[in-house]
């Protein structure tokens, strides 16, 4: 017996009614019914400060879309502080184990919104208590973070390092970054431990370096820095100074203004032409620097972005 696969008037209209609902769902971007059991994806906006690329390479290994990469001095100079996200993370560098100036402000002013929050922590040579002195910082502004961990770089600080030697030094930055992605992932709560022969070693950098620990490094361009006579009037160091202390004149180049001491101004000169000024009187700088003829950049880095990351 054959089967009559006619169908009636009714039921052609009613299959014609749902082709063309489903055609104007797909052509305006809404989600297909099977859909409807996915997950949403977590949206995680990452803040960083950089100077010389090494937090903006380890930012954009922990994002998927460079839109959720934000610049801490941007923010700042666009007085944006308030942020909302499913996870909010932090990444800068740590000078003498203290975050700089601009993000110890920022995290002041910041209000994070977000049901996990995350911070990393670069640094070249000694990481000392610098995860403790990040939490109580953040913990006293309110915006106590879940996860606190360190991540050994380059160490781009030029009195102390020949930047040549350093970039040669396998730090297994890779592999660090995939066991932060990893913790991550699984929302580990966690702060990185600190011993006591640690916290020792900051307090004795504090006390030979006479910094305040409720500021940080916080110097005076013009003091530390010279524009040598290599200058070519590039604008480079006028785009990457975070606080903008670089501007053209007349005479040339002039700095001026509170300085964080990331040196972005003195690595990512193309020319080699801005040097530190003798200093006899600053512990740090009493002997210059390693290797005047050696900068650094990460290698991931273009200036390019560091100048998106820090035109003011």
């Amino acid at each position: 017996m054959g089967t009559d696969k006619r169908i009636s008037r009714r039921e052609a209209l009613a299959r014609m009614g749902r082709m063309v609902a489903g055609a104007a769902a797909s052509s305006i971007g809404l989600p297909a019914l099977t859909s409807c059991a996915e997950k949403p994806q977590k949206k995680r906006i990452i803040l960083y400060f950089t100077a010389t690329g090494n937090c903006l390479h380890a930012a954009r290994q922990l994002v998927e879309a460079e839109e959720q990469l934000l610049s801490i001095p941007q923010m700042v100079k666009q007085n944006r502080y308030e942020f909302e996200a499913d996870e909010i993370g932090l990444v800068y560098p740590i000078y003498g184990h203290m975050p700089p100036n601009m993000v110890r402000n920022f995290i002041k002013k910041a209000k994070l919104k977000a049901a996990y929050k995350f911070a990393v922590l670069t640094y070249g040579a000694r990481k000392c208590d610098s995860v403790e002195i990040w939490n109580d910082i953040s913990s006293k502004a309110g915006n106590k973070f879940d996860y606190i961990t360190t991540l050994i770089m380059v160490d781009n600080w030029l009195p102390n390092f020949d930047m040549n030697e350093q970039i040669k030094i396998d730090k297994h930055i890779p592999e660090n970054l995939r066991q932060i992605t990893e913790d991550l992932s699984q929302r580990r709560h966690w702060h990185e431990p600190v011993s006591e022969e640690e916290r020792q070693m900051h307090a004795g950098f504090m006390a030979r370096s006479g910094l305040d620990p409720e500021v940080g490094f916080l110097k005076r361009s013009e003091n530390y820095f010279v524009v040598t006579k290599n200058c070519i009037d590039c604008g480079a160091c006028t785009d990457v100074c975070p606080r903008g202390n670089y501007e053209f004149t007349s005479n040339g180049i002039k700095m001026q203004g509170d300085c964080d001491f990331c040196f972005a101004c003195i690595q990512n000169c193309p020319q080699k032409a801005i040097q530190f000024k003798k200093n006899d009187e600053d512990p740090l700088l009493a002997n210059g620097e390693r290797n005047p003829n050696a900068r650094y950049r990460n290698e991931y880095i273009s200036l390019v972005d560091i100048k998106r990351a820090n035109r003011q």
